[in-house]
């Protein structure tokens, strides 16, 4: 489906100018990379046009790769005409076209279709040796690997909505076939986005999912809650609402900026006695931290479950 431009909104364009420290942050130490061909070489084929995808393609085009070098394939016409038109990219309605030449396969679709997806492209990837990288929560590399066939280099990984304003968070967890070129190829597709970390034990994935592809609607429900409070305490709504942003955009900059620790962090803003040790004593006598813990655990096992339900698909 398509979304309206973020730029429109005043805000967000604030947002977005203040968010890009968090995507200058490398994402893996400075040890000896492997070389990795220039990115006009690499034909990456994106198969769907939502959200996420368009907040990968536009990190691509923003890098240099020319819009000639991405394909995207979209079941609705609507959605093409508005990825065209917005990117400046080849857009197909079969799946099947879209990949033709590719290196690099992303599957950008719903857990729920990824079962027809990948089966409907199983022969036409037979004589093809791309990286398949899937960003669809709760779907394996096995189940992936069985409907694809186990030779191919298959990269996992759950990216987050704040790829949308280039300050996204992703983990990613690769197949034995990935060689270092495609991994390096990986992690450009989604460091133009963000920060990325590997994660050597899929089965840490789910946890993944569950707090950096996840979190951010718990970030947004803990500011919702907050400019609720003020409205009710009798600050405007807009007032609330940009002091609520705005505290918390500065709060993750310091945290991801700087060297302390959350807990440090905590510790230096909280004064004996203040208005702020007042507060966080009525959120740890609330159960907070045990209440994080349930809801990241219910987020994992829901992620487990959704990778059962597929592999109860015919």
């Amino acid at each position: 489906m398509s979304c309206p431009s973020l730029a429109a909104h005043g805000i967000v364009a604030r947002l977005v100018m203040l968010a890009q420290p968090f995507h200058a942050q490398p994402s893996m130490p400075t040890t000896a990379e492997p070389r990795v061909p220039s990115p006009e070489s690499r034909k990456i084929a994106f198969i769907g046009g939502g959200n996420m995808a368009r907040s990968l393609i536009g990190a691509q085009l923003a890098r240099g790769i020319s819009p000639t070098a991405i394909a995207i394939a979209e079941p609705r016409a609507e959605a093409r005409e508005a990825l065209s038109r917005e990117f400046g990219v080849p857009t197909f309605s079969d799946n099947t076209q879209a990949i033709v030449g590719a290196d690099c396969v992303v599957l950008a679709v719903k857990p729920q279709v990824m079962h027809a997806v990948c089966a409907a492209l199983a022969g036409p990837l037979r004589g093809m040796n791309p990286l398949v990288v899937s960003i669809a929560a709760g779907v394996r590399i096995a189940q992936i690997e069985g409907l694809l066939g186990d030779r191919h280099a298959i990269v996992r990984c759950m990216p987050n909505t704040p790829a949308l304003v280039g300050a996204g968070a992703a983990g990613l967890c690769a197949n034995r076939n990935v060689d270092a070129e495609q991994r390096a190829l990986a992690e450009r597709l989604l460091d133009a986005a963000g920060i990325v970390r590997w994660v050597d034990d899929e089965a840490q994935m789910d946890t993944v999912t569950a707090l950096s592809g996840s979190g951010p609607a718990y970030f947004f429900l803990l500011v919702e809650a907050m400019e609720d409070a003020a409205v009710q305490l009798g600050l405007p709504r807009d007032t609330a609402r940009a002091l609520a942003a705005q505290t918390c955009l500065g709060a993750g900059h310091m945290l991801a900026d700087g060297n302390e620790t959350a807990t440090e962090l905590r510790k230096r803003v909280t004064s004996p006695h203040g208005t702020t040790a007042a507060a966080l004593d009525v959120f740890e006598q609330g159960g907070f931290r045990t209440l994080v813990e349930r809801a990241l655990d219910a987020a994992k096992r829901r992620g487990a479950e959704m990778s059962a339900e597929m592999d109860a698909r015919p």
